[in-house]
């Protein structure tokens, strides 16, 4: 198994930037595909971003295409997300997520417990 902690979280503006990390432990991020979801207020859990094991395929939704960069280190067992010109509607918590290279939530096992992050108008 696997265990998953977000960071980077916080308070910021809006047109302004975060950078999380997810810090893995347990077993090696190399075994898995990454993913960052997001979950605001009475939303449901959507994907934001996710990259393969090998690193040579991202996927990244929509809404944030331009914006936000998912990327991975497995030498420091660690996923990032970029997030950059952020908007009041990127408001959620984050959760990193480890399973197999999916678009969906049902793709992955492993969760962390989250980051939140809020964007001020």
């Amino acid at each position: 198994q696997v265990q998953l902690v977000e960071s980077g979280g916080g308070l910021v503006q809006a047109g302004g930037s975060l950078r999380l990390s997810c810090a893995a432990s347990g077993r090696s991020t190399s075994t898995y595909a990454m993913a960052w979801f997001r979950q605001a207020p009475g939303k449901e859990r959507e994907l934001v971003a996710t990259i393969s094991r090998s690193g040579s395929a991202t996927y990244r939704t929509d809404s944030i295409r331009g914006r936000f960069a998912i990327s991975r280190d497995d030498a420091k067992n660690t996923a990032y997300l970029e997030m950059n010109s952020l908007k009041h509607e990127d408001t959620a918590v984050y959760f990193c997520a480890a399973g197999n290279y999916s678009v969906t939530i049902r793709g992955y096992n492993y969760w962390g417990q989250g980051t939140q992050v809020t964007v001020s108008s």
